[in-house]
């Protein structure tokens, strides 16, 4: 089980889960971010601070938003587990579900 990042954090990535994640497996793609479920040790240090309330548990992500259970980890299908995020900077793609998103304007 891991962390799972949903829908409200597209063209958000306010980042401040980054700051927070003890082991670094929150990973920067175009539009979103992204938690890697081989590195995540389920700490939950994430969620709280997210401005938007994009993360959840993966048993409890909201019905409107499981697609994104299977991208999160669908995105590190060519990335693999890297071993920290920091060390990769931006990754220069989506998952095509994230990137198919209409452009959101942050609140």
């Amino acid at each position: 089980m891991a962390y799972v990042i949903a829908q409200p954090c597209v063209d958000v990535k306010d980042k401040a889960c980054l700051e927070e994640c003890p082991v670094d497996c929150i990973y920067e793609g175009e539009r979103a971010l992204y938690i890697q479920p081989d590195e995540c040790v389920d700490c939950g240090a994430c969620e709280p601070v997210c401005p938007v309330e994009a993360i959840f548990y993966e048993d409890d992500v909201p019905a409107e938003w499981q697609a994104y259970t299977q991208a999160n980890a669908e995105f590190f299908t060519e990335l693999g587990s890297p071993g920290g995020a920091s060390k990769l900077g931006l990754i220069e793609r989506d998952h095509a579900l994230v990137a198919a998103q209409p452009q959101q304007t942050p609140a």
